[in-house]
């Protein structure tokens, strides 16, 4: 027996891919775009939340200040100490900052980029 006619359900390789499969592939770029802002935006938003609980002085020993300070400095780890001013509360302003702004602009970039292919 010699069939060379595929199972039903599955596709050779010299037909194009049918509607349904182009609408599968467009959905599963969503979701990894959507994951891709959400893991930019949460990594942002810690960091974020760092600067504030730094400028509003708050307390050092609570275990959700550790938390987020922890995180923060370990995603800021690459850019410690970029900016050296005299200002305790610019210093740290710049410091996280910059970081979340880059991923951020990195992560939504990565994003629209596979949005539109």
């Amino acid at each position: 027996m010699n069939n060379t006619d595929p199972a039903a359900g599955y596709q050779t390789y010299d037909q194009p891919p049918g509607p349904d499969r182009t609408a599968r592939n467009k959905g599963t770029a969503r979701r990894a775009a959507l994951t891709i802002c959400t893991i930019a935006d949460v990594a942002a938003g810690l960091l974020g939340l760092w600067i504030v609980l730094y400028l509003l002085d708050a307390n050092q020993a609570n275990p959700f200040v550790e938390f987020v300070h922890g995180t923060a400095d370990w995603l800021s780890g690459w850019a410690r100490d970029i900016f050296t001013m005299d200002t305790e509360g610019l210093r740290a302003v710049l410091n996280y900052g910059l970081p979340a702004v880059i991923y951020l602009l990195i992560g939504h970039g990565i994003a629209s980029r596979i949005n539109r292919a």
